[in-house]
């Protein structure tokens, strides 16, 4: 402001001051649009506040929109506000989220981010096989609140092949486990080790397995909501520069990083 009042005729200042008040305006107003406010839940280890980036996802997804001129800000809530805060166009976006017909009502899906095993946890001591979910008939289920195991598994739990209590934490599904109040976790293979590794003593971590064969192999999404009229173009920008990182390696080198550990310490 100060170089435009500088070249202004005494008569002229007040004019000058009122179009550099009005070309900051624009200026923040701009800046200000660049962002894009991502509603997100924790889920350790590929989205954590407490982790370097917020975790692998959660880098992967700030540098895709880096390559197309935005800066991501996360925002992280309990699973069902972060999920009703994009529905509702507080937010631009929310991340990342399976597939679910439903969801679609509410949200544009992005190309896939996230391509994510989930298993059946057990405790060692009590042996466990399965073939289809019918072999899981009587058994009692850990979960989480707010989430999807997929549509197979939706349907058992509906028509009562086995019953689920969800509760709010990992830690508490696996602490369950070893108190036996509950007979399996079903979880992401990732998800689950780093929560074991995190949130248990390594003696209790020892009791605990999985089953090598997953009952859901599943992508998942950045959501974006039908009610801004923004959505389309940002979804349209997020996947032709992740499409870029694809092709280019890049992609992958996130989940190098991952492998090697370096999300693992906090920030």
């Amino acid at each position: 402001m100060s170089q435009i009042v500088r070249h202004c005729k005494p008569k002229m200042i007040s004019a000058c001051l009122t179009l550099s008040l009005c070309l900051q305006s624009v200026a923040g107003a701009w800046a200000e649009s660049k962002v894009v406010n991502i509603g997100v839940g924790d889920w350790p280890p590929f989205i954590d506040e407490k982790r370097p980036h917020n975790g692998s996802i959660a880098h992967l997804i700030s540098e895709v929109f880096a390559e197309a001129g935005y800066t991501v800000k996360y925002h992280f809530r309990p699973w069902n506000r972060a999920y009703q805060e994009a529905a509702t166009g507080q937010r631009d976006a929310t991340a990342v989220w399976m597939h679910e017909p439903e969801r679609e009502k509410d949200f544009h899906y992005s190309e896939p981010v996230l391509q994510e095993e989930f298993v059946f946890f057990h405790r060692t001591d009590h042996p466990f096989d399965w073939k289809n979910l019918d072999d899981l008939a009587g058994m009692h289920l850990g979960g989480g609140f707010g989430y999807s195991y997929g549509a197979e598994f939706d349907e058992a739990l509906k028509q009562g092949v086995f019953q689920q209590e969800r509760v709010a934490t990992h830690k508490q599904n696996f602490q369950r486990l070893l108190l036996s109040r509950i007979d399996l976790v079903p979880e992401e293979i990732h998800v689950g080790y780093n929560s074991l590794r995190r949130d248990l003593r390594p003696e209790q971590t020892k009791k605990i397995t999985h089953h090598p064969k997953p009952f859901l192999k599943n992508q998942s999404y950045v959501l974006f909501p039908r009610a801004s009229p923004e959505s389309l173009k940002l979804m349209k920008l997020f996947n032709e520069h992740l499409r870029k990182f694809r092709k280019s390696g890049r992609y992958r080198s996130f989940f190098e990083k991952f492998e090697a550990g370096l999300y693992d310490s906090p920030k």
